[in-house]
C-alpha cells in the first residue's frame, strides 16, 4: 500500500455491506452505527496532530490528512494489504474491551529507523521478513506517541485510552483479531515536500465501539474550556494599555476654490468656533468640551460624554 502501485482505489471500491453475501439474511451488519461522520471528523483532528509525531523523526515539514473511512471484515482488509513487510501494532483500549491496530508499511519503518540513527532515510532494496529489535522498539515508540494523540482526538466523543503492545510482522500472531470481525479502517496520508506520500492505517474493532454507539453517531462538540482567570486578567491589563488618539476639532472653515487658488504666504483665513467643541476618538465622538488652558497649555475641559458602547464597536 505504501510505496507500492495502488491496486484498488478505496474511494471507488465497493463499501462493505453493499455486496450480497451467501447467507446474508442471518449475518450481522458490518456497520451497526450507520452515519460515522463523527469518526471521520476526529480522524481529521488526529491527522493534524500526527505532524508533531513524524516531523521530528523525518526532520522535515510534512502534510498530513485523513482519507475516507470504511467498515469491512478484518479478513478483507488483510487481503488488500500488499504481501510485504508490515508492522502490526496492537493498541489496547481502556476502559473499552478490545484493541485497535496501528498498521505501518515496513519500508517506511526502516526508512524512519535509518533517519533516527542519523542516516539519510534509506531502506534496503530487498526487505527482510521480520523486524529487528531496534525497528520493533521504534514502532512501539511511535505507537506510544500516536496513542497519546489518539486519546486526545477521541476525548470529545469518548474517554478512551490507548496503550501500545509488542508489534508483529505477522497479523496472525496478534491475539483477539478474528478474521470475520468487522473493523473501522481509517487511513492517514503523510507527505514531506514533493516526496511520494506514505500511509498508515488505524483499525478499530466494531465490537469495542458499540458501547460508544450514541457518541459515534452524534455531532462532535468540543467541550468548552474553563476560563483562565490569570490569562483573562493579563488580557484586560494589556487592552487597557492600548493608546488612542484624542482630538478636538476647533474649526472647519469653508472657502471657495477661487480663494484657495489665490492664497499667498501671509494671507489670513478667518475662523470662528463655538464655546463648545466636539472631542473625537478616531471617527467616533467621545463627547464635547470647552477650550481653555491648563498649566500653561491649551486644553479642553470635557462637559459631556457620549456612550462608550459606540467606541467599543
Amino acid at each position: 500500500m505504501v510505496n507500492e502501485p495502488v491496486q484498488t482505489d478505496r474511494r471507488n471500491r465497493t463499501r462493505a455491506g453493499e455486496a450480497a453475501r451467501p447467507g446474508g439474511l442471518g449475518a450481522p451488519k458490518l456497520n451497526p452505527f450507520g452515519d460515522l461522520h463523527s469518526v471521520q471528523h476526529l480522524s481529521a483532528r488526529l491527522a493534524r496532530s500526527l505532524r508533531g509525531v513524524f516531523e521530528p523523526v523525518l526532520r522535515a515539514e510534512v502534510r498530513t490528512w485523513a482519507e475516507p473511512l470504511v467498515v469491512q471484515r478484518f479478513a478483507d482488509y488483510r487481503a488488500e494489504r500488499p504481501d510485504t513487510l508490515t508492522a502490526w501494532l496492537p493498541l489496547a483500549m481502556s476502559p473499552a474491551e478490545g484493541c485497535a491496530l496501528l498498521v505501518l508499511d515496513g519500508r517506511f519503518v526502516l526508512e524512519l529507523l535509518d533517519l533516527f540513527f542519523g542516516g539519510t532515510g534509506a531502506a534496503p532494496a530487498e526487505l527482510p521478513t521480520d523486524f529487528s529489535p531496534a525497528a520493533s522498539a521504534l514502532v512501539t515508540r511511535l505507537g506510544g506517541m500516536v496513542a497519546d494523540q489518539l486519546a486526545a482526538a477521541w476525548e470529545p466523543l469518548a474517554r478512551i485510552d490507548f496503550a501500545p503492545a509488542a508489534p508483529e510482522a505477522n497479523p496472525a500472531l496478534i491475539g483477539g483479531c478474528e478474521l470475520d470481525e468487522a473493523v473501522i479502517v481509517t487511513r492517514f496520508g503523510i507527505a514531506a515536500g514533493t516526496a511520494k506520500p506514505v500511509f498508515l492505517d488505524l483499525c478499530y474493532p466494531v465490537a469495542a465501539m458499540k458501547p460508544h454507539g450514541q457518541a459515534l453517531t452524534g455531532k462532535v462538540v468540543a467541550k468548552a474550556a474553563e476560563p483562565d482567570a490569570a490569562w483573562r486578567n493579563a488580557l484586560t491589563r494589556a487592552a487597557m494599555e492600548v493608546r488612542f488618539e484624542v482630538r478636538s476639532v476647533l474649526a472647519e472653515p469653508r472657502v471657495p476654490l477661487s480663494l484657495l487658488m489665490s492664497l499667498q504666504p501671509g494671507d489670513v483665513i478667518p475662523i470662528s468656533f463655538n464655546d463648545v467643541v466636539p472631542v473625537m476618538v478616531g471617527n467616533d465622538r467621545l463627547g464635547t468640551g470647552t477650550v481653555g488652558t491648563s498649566n500653561g497649555h491649551a486644553a479642553v475641559r470635557l462637559t459631556s460624554l457620549a456612550s462608550l458602547e459606540g467606541l467599543a464597536s
